[in-house]
C-alpha cells in the first residue's frame, strides 16, 4: 500500500508547476514582442536613411548635369518651370535650372517626411585654380517613433 500512495503523489502536474510554466512562457512571449518592436524601429530607421542617401545622390546628379551653375545650388529654390512641362522650348539659365532643381528636391524631401520633419540644404565652397568646387548636401530629419534628429551629409566635388 505504501508504493501506491507514493506513486499517487508523483503523478501529474501540480497547480504551482503549471503557474511557473505559464510565467516562464509569458516572459518569453514578452521578449519576442519586444524583439519584434525593435526590429520594426530598425527597419523604419534604415528606410529613412535610404531615402536620405537617394535624395542626396539625386541632387548630386543634378549638380553634375548643370556644372556651370556653381554657387546657385547654395541659393534659394524657385519654381522656374525649367522641367519642360510648359509648351514650347524651355530656356533657362544655369542659375534658374539650379533654383528649379532645388525647388523640386525640397518638394521630394517634404513628401518623403511629411509633417515638416525634414529639411535639405546645400553648402558651396569654390575650388581654387586646379581644384574642383565642393558641394555639401545635407538632409536632416526627425526619426518617427524615437523623435531623434538625424542628419546625412554628402560631399561632392565637381
Amino acid at each position: 500500500m505504501k508504493t501506491h500512495a507514493r506513486h499517487r503523489r508523483t503523478a501529474g502536474f501540480t497547480l504551482v508547476e503549471l503557474l511557473v510554466a505559464l510565467a516562464v512562457l509569458g516572459v518569453g512571449m514578452l521578449g519576442i514582442a519586444k524583439l519584434f518592436v525593435v526590429t520594426l524601429q530598425g527597419n523604419a530607421s534604415a528606410t529613412s536613411r535610404l531615402y536620405a542617401v537617394n535624395l542626396a545622390s539625386d541632387l548630386a546628379d543634378r549638380i553634375r548635369a548643370n556644372r556651370t551653375a556653381a554657387i546657385a545650388y547654395a541659393g534659394a529654390a524657385a519654381n522656374n518651370n525649367c522641367n519642360g512641362q510648359a509648351l514650347g522650348a524651355v530656356t533657362c539659365t544655369p542659375a534658374q535650372m539650379a533654383a528649379n532643381d532645388l525647388f523640386f528636391w525640397q518638394q521630394q524631401i517634404t513628401q518623403t517626411w511629411p509633417g515638416g520633419g525634414a529639411a535639405g540644404a546645400v553648402a558651396f565652397v569654390a575650388g581654387a585654380v586646379n581644384t574642383p568646387n565642393t558641394y555639401t548636401i545635407t538632409i536632416t530629419w526627425t526619426e518617427q517613433g524615437t523623435g531623434q534628429a538625424l542628419t546625412y551629409a554628402l560631399n561632392v566635388q565637381i
